[in-house]
Parts: C-alpha cells; structure tokens; sequence
C-alpha cells in the first residue's frame, strides 16, 4: 500500500529512507540487472523461473524506488517533537475511543519501520482533528460513513523508535 499524502517525517527517518534509496538505484539495480542477464543466459525465457522470478524481483524494486522518490519529495522533514503533551507529526498518542485506549503514531508510518505500530497520518480525519490539541482535551471527528467519532487525549509523546 502506498501512501500518496506522505506527511511528517523525522530527520532520521528521511535518512534512512533516502539511504535506501540511493542503495536501491544504485547497487540495487545493478545486482537486479545481474541477475536477470544470468538467467538469460540459461537459455528459453517462457520456462526459465530465474528469469521470471529476477523481473519480478526487479518490478517490486522500481515499485519501491517510486515509492521512495515521491515520499521524500513531498514530506515534511522535522525533528522529533517537543516532550510538552500537544499532538503533533512525531508524536506517539494514546486516546480513548469508543470507551477503549488505543495507541498509535501520528505521522508517517516509514517513521516506525519495523515496528507493528499502528499509524494515522496528520492528515487523516482523527489525525486532524487532534493535531494541536493537548492531553486531557477531548474532540470528534467525523467518520466516512458520516458518524461523529469522540476522542479524548490521554498521553503524547514524542516516538523515540
């Protein structure tokens, strides 16, 4: 999945990512091209999985670099967020919801590579709504399918990865 509004990134992570990127379209596309001339040379293409396998290999690759390139074109680059309790990019949040906590990253979801932390965009309707607002203050948001959500801020932190 990819996500068109890239958002907020953090310094480290648009390193990380930007030195993916060069490795990708670097060293990257030379081994894929190795590869796939290896497999050529083992004879017919129709039946050679090698083959198939390094294109495929190599269609995931440019897939990515695109990725990557409008990514780092479009984001907001930041230093992670002051400790000082307001939501914002860079900012693991706990809210309350339908009587639950839940806790996630406002921000860009490559800022938590790795990690099974779930992650809303700023620009998002939740996202939105709480950005700017402090601990303890509650808000909504409306829902695509039209229903008024309540929130309410319980913690926000800066996400330190």
């Amino acid at each position: 999945m990819t996500e068109t509004a890239a958002g907020f990134l953090t310094q480290e992570a648009h390193d990380r990512l930007k030195a993916e990127l060069d490795q990708l379209t670097g060293e990257g596309r030379i081994e894929i091209a190795r590869k796939i001339e290896e497999a050529r040379e083992e004879g017919d293409l129709k039946e050679n999985g090698g083959y198939h396998a390094a294109r495929e290999e190599q269609g995931k690759m440019e897939a990515r670099i695109r990725q990557l390139t409008e990514l780092l074109q479009t984001a907001t680059i930041g230093e992670t967020p002051p400790d000082d309790g307001v939501v914002e990019p860079g900012m693991l949040v706990t809210v309350e919801i339908f009587g639950d906590e839940e806790t996630f990253l406002l921000g860009n979801r490559e800022i938590a590579d790795g990690s099974d932390l779930q992650v809303f965009s700023e620009k998002s309707a939740m996202g939105a709504a709480i950005h700017g607002k402090s601990v303890g203050d509650s808000t909504s948001y409306e829902a695509p399918n039209g229903k008024t959500i309540d929130v309410k801020i319980i913690a926000a932190k800066p996400y330190t990865g």
